[in-house]
């Protein structure tokens, strides 16, 4: 279509498939494909100009038309034509790292890894939360940091932790507003990171609701965040076993391209994300109600099926 909107005969353009993919993640950003054709109509543009500062065609001969030489795009060169990368998409972590998770998120474009970061500053006791976020996401910050203390003992953490120090909770890409629920498995084990000084593996995500006694709950936009998990280098992906069910709906290219691993309860995150298993404070420790338990109750071993 745009080959003959700005004149082009066939075969005087080529645009590979590698820059159309290149056209889509860098230069566009949109759930539709109008963007797509104005970018490629842009391409189309330029190689018109191309073709007409070299001068006059050749002249075709009676009976042998001449084939006209074909110009290729490809990711190596697109930039040529459409100038600097405008927008990027998140990619795996290379290390493993303290306090570092990588969540995933839902946009109305698409679906998006979301870095969540965790540290401890001098202070009180206070939580500060920033990166823009909204009230159901500061909601779910409080809901993890209550988790974490009333299991500090079963994690190996000190109690008191919160007595000498403020709990800073950050998601970058400040300038972006972010909201919702879904982050709250995620901020529990970069708080549980920070504090056990035991890094997160950069190769897991996760998404999925926390409540208070520690269970993982559904979420929304599953499709969209597995995608985006496999678009930027994933290899597991952690999601609430409520959402087991929406797995029928996702293609067998995305799910045999990763781990998906269902779970119920924070312990079962805790033991896939960290580097290493914790190892509980002397002395009891609190159940998933909160309640005194003598030791840390694990989940059934089946409740954590790996699905492909």
């Amino acid at each position: 279509k745009q080959l003959k909107a700005n004149g082009l005969r066939d075969g005087e353009l080529k645009i590979a498939d590698s820059a159309i993919t290149d056209i889509i993640r860098y230069y566009t950003r949109e759930s539709g494909v109008r963007n797509l054709e104005r970018e490629i109509a842009k391409i189309a543009r330029k190689v018109v100009k191309e073709i007409a500062l070299k001068g006059p065609q050749p002249v075709p001969k009676k009976g042998k038309p001449v084939k006209p030489k074909t110009l290729t795009v490809t990711d190596k060169n697109l930039d040529k034509y459409l100038g600097v990368q405008r927008f990027d998409f998140g990619r795996a972590e290379s290390e493993n790292e303290i306090g570092l998770v990588t969540g995933l998120a839902w946009t109305e474009v698409g679906g998006d890894l979301l870095q969540i970061e965790s540290t401890l500053v001098p202070g009180k006791g206070a939580l500060i939360l920033t990166g823009q976020l909204g009230d159901v996401m500061k909601e779910s910050a409080s809901a993890a940091l209550s988790v974490v203390r009333a299991r500090a003992a079963a994690l190996g953490i000190e109690v008191d932790f919160l007595q000498k120090h403020d709990v800073h909770l950050h998601v970058p890409d400040g300038a972006t507003p972010k909201d919702g629920p879904s982050a709250g498995i995620a901020m529990v084990t970069a708080l549980v990171s920070t504090l056990t000084r035991v890094a997160v593996r950069a190769d897991i995500a996760m998404t999925g609701e926390i409540t208070l006694r520690g269970k993982v709950t559904a979420i929304g936009g599953l499709k969209e965040k597995l995608l985006a998990a496999l678009r930027g280098g994933i290899r597991t992906v952690v999601i609430p076993e409520e959402n087991r069910k929406d797995l029928a709906e996702i293609p067998a290219n995305v799910t045999e391209g990763m781990k998906i691993v269902p779970v119920r309860w924070i312990d079962e995150v805790l033991d896939l994300a960290l580097e290493r298993p914790l190892q509980p404070a002397a002395g009891p420790a609190p159940d998933r109600s909160g309640k005194p338990a003598g030791r840390r109750r694990r989940p059934a071993r089946d409740q954590a099926d790996v699905t492909h």
